[in-house]
C-alpha cells in the first residue's frame, strides 16, 4: 500500500462506526483501534436549548434524516447561531443542520415548508444513515 492509501485508510476508520480494524496484505499487516468512547462532555458547539412541551403525537411526526453516516452539527460555525431551533418556520431546501463527513461538510435541507418540533441530536454527535436528527410539524 501507498502511503496516500493508509492515511485514506485511516481517515476512513476514524469517521466510521468501527472501533478495531485489521487489515493484511501479502507482507503488509496494519491494526486500527480507537479508544472506547469518552462519556459526552459538554460540546464547544453552540447549544440547542430544549424544545418546547411536544405534543402525545410526537414520536409519529415526520423527521428530517442524516444522509450518511457523519458529525450532527446545528450551526455553520461555533459562534454562529443554530440554523434551526425548535419554533422555527423553514422553507423547503432551507439548510437545517450540516453532517461532517471525511472532513466535508454536507448540508441538510428541509424536506418541505415546515416548524422544527425537536432537535434530536447534540452538536458533535455521530449520526447513522437514516437516523432521525430533527421532528418538524409540515405546513
Amino acid at each position: 500500500m501507498t502511503n496516500q492509501e493508509i492515511y485514506d485508510l485511516m481517515a476512513r476508520f476514524d469517521t466510521s462506526g468501527l472501533q478495531k480494524l485489521k487489515l493484511s496484505q501479502g507482507d503488509f499487516k496494519i491494526e486500527l483501534e480507537k479508544a472506547a468512547p469518552a462519556p459526552a462532555a459538554a460540546s464547544a458547539m453552540v447549544p440547542i436549548p430544549a424544545a418546547p412541551a411536544a405534543a402525545p403525537a410526537a414520536e409519529e411526526a415526520p423527521a428530517v434524516t442524516a444522509p450518511l453516516v457523519g458529525t450532527f452539527y446545528a450551526a455553520p460555525a461555533p459562534e454562529q447561531p443554530p440554523f434551526a431551533m425548535p419554533g422555527d418556520k423553514v422553507k423547503k431546501g432551507q439548510t437545517v443542520c450540516l453532517i461532517e463527513a471525511m472532513k466535508t461538510m454536507i448540508e441538510v435541507p428541509a424536506p418541505c415548508d415546515c416548524v422544527i418540533e425537536e432537535v434530536l441530536k447534540a452538536n458533535g454527535e455521530l449520526a447513522a444513515f437514516g437516523e432521525a436528527l430533527m421532528r418538524y410539524r409540515p405546513c
